[in-house]
């Protein structure tokens, strides 16, 4: 097993759910798919997807929901099945 970060593309505010009356995304422990969406980041009133690069469990977030992020900045851990 291995761990990918999860990254930020976009500087801005992540947002783990589709609104704030929504459940999040994803749950630490979920399973994802690759292109799975486990959050958003925002940036002036426009949203960008965060997905996973590749199936998975996510075992960690690692910045708190409505934080702000920097470009590249690591959002949650992917634990893999590949070597």
């Amino acid at each position: 097993m291995s761990e990918t970060n999860i990254e930020s593309l976009l500087p801005g505010v992540f947002y783990r759910k589709p609104a704030p009356d929504q459940p999040p995304y994803v749950e630490v422990g979920d399973e994802v798919v690759a292109g799975q969406t486990i959050g958003l980041v925002e940036i002036m009133k426009q949203y960008s997807e965060i997905t996973a690069p590749s199936d998975g469990t996510l075992t960690k977030f690692l910045v708190e929901d409505n934080a702000m992020l920097d470009p590249g900045a690591a959002v949650a851990i992917l634990q893999t099945e590949e070597a």
